[in-house]
């Protein structure tokens, strides 16, 4: 188990998945939902866990959790839900000088995840996100609270709401996980699961990795 650090973390819970055709965030994977399992692998690595939401959140694991919705002003998408992040960090921690963002659909993201990408933030206004065989995860971050005001007047203005474009503008820091070994192949540990398919391979490797 990694190390806590005292940076706090948010779990991106999102909404209405079309192609799964319900929240992510209630599906269950051998009996417990990605909410829970987001929560439960995160909880070691950070001071505290808040929840950006806007529905409803049923959760075991959740009770007693902060939870907020994306800010009015922001548009749809992950990072609006990082900006709610940013802004909530600011107003209830405020000597934190990042905050950890993970979303629901990746139950397997790394137990080393926050205190890897905190090894790699240079300066205070520092960007950190995780990358994987499969490219950029951006919503596997470390986002700077000095950047609340900047992303919130950029989600407002920007007709490029890309997250790879706000890295870019802030010349983010990528840092590397490699794949897991497991007895039946090697698993990307932000596999992240999009469609019924992608659930039915999550329990493959979750029976695998329980063993």
């Amino acid at each position: 188990m990694a190390d806590k650090v005292p940076i706090p973390g948010v779990v991106l819970a999102g909404g209405l998945s079309s192609r799964m055709g319900q929240d992510k965030a209630r599906i269950r994977l051998g009996g417990v939902s990605l909410l829970d399992h987001a929560i439960r692998h995160l909880r070691p690595q950070v001071s505290t866990i808040a929840i950006n939401t806007n529905g409803p959140v049923l959760s075991k694991e959740g009770e007693g959790l902060a939870i907020f919705p994306d800010l009015e002003a922001s548009r749809s998408g992950p990072l609006s839900g990082v900006a709610a992040a940013l802004d909530y960090t600011r107003r209830h921690h405020p000597a934190a000088r990042h905050v950890a963002t993970v979303p629901t659909d990746s139950p397997f993201f790394p137990g080393d995840l926050v205190s890897r990408l905190h090894d790699a933030v240079d300066t205070p206004d520092r960007i950190v996100v995780a990358r994987s065989a499969d490219g950029v995860h951006p919503v596997f971050a470390l986002w700077p609270v000095a950047l609340a005001d900047d992303l919130t007047a950029w989600l407002a203005s920007s007709a490029v709401l890309r997250v790879r474009s706000f890295l870019d503008r802030h010349n983010a820091r990528e840092v590397t996980f490699q794949p897991v070994e497991t007895p039946t192949g090697l698993l990307d540990p932000f596999f992240n699961i999009n469609t019924p398919a992608d659930l039915e391979a999550a329990e493959r490797w979750l029976e695998v990795l329980q063993r």
